[in-house]
């Protein structure tokens, strides 16, 4: 009977031996779980500009400067800029136009998270037609986050950079850094 027990406990740790050496040898040299690869991303470089001809300056700008830029003030500091600008290729202003950069931005501190501050990006070339949605962030960053787009740029996200242009008669450079979802880079126009 004695000789029964001891057999019966070597069979048991025998068996939890083997299986624990089977768990650590599986772990060992299993292969690695393939892992989807990170979906492209399309970088775009372009430069804010001011338009050229004077039927497109905004009709309420009340300042005679070439900056086209309406704001609306209030007795308190607050107000609001509204503008309308070109996208183009390059810096000089002979350079290919785009698109165009609209905005509304409220530059009050209770505003800072508004849904109201917002860049549109419009694109109408052969290889992109579309917009972009970029937040402006109430932080003193460079680093604005694209929230959505559409034809060409449908569901995109991503990061947009402003910079004042040193070069040429821009006066903004912006580098977008924008990412598709379901691993979807776009490079042609979406027809519709």
């Amino acid at each position: 009977m004695l000789l029964v027990t001891m057999l019966a406990r070597i069979i048991f740790c025998s068996a939890v031996l083997l299986a624990t050496l089977a768990v650590i040898l599986l772990a060992l040299f299993s292969p690695l779980p393939k892992r989807k690869p990170s979906p492209p991303w399309l970088d775009l470089s372009l430069y804010i500009q001011q338009p050229q001809s004077p039927n497109i300056i905004d009709a309420t700008s009340s300042n005679n400067n070439n900056d086209h830029v309406a704001q609306s003030s209030q007795s308190d500091g607050g107000g609001a800029f509204i503008f309308h600008r070109m996208l183009t290729e390059g810096p000089e202003n002979t350079s290919r136009v785009v698109g165009k950069a609209q905005g509304f931005i409220i530059p009050v501190e209770q505003f800072a998270n508004s849904g109201f501050n917002i860049i549109y990006l419009t694109f109408h070339t052969p290889q992109y037609s579309g917009s972009l949605s970029v937040h402006v962030s109430p932080k003193d960053t460079e680093e604005l986050t694209v929230m959505g787009g559409t034809g060409s740029f449908a569901f995109a996200r991503g990061l947009a950079v402003f910079a004042q242009s040193i070069h040429g008669d821009a006066t903004y450079h912006v580098k977008l850094q924008l990412i598709f979802p379901n691993n979807q880079s776009r490079t042609t126009t979406i027809p519709g």
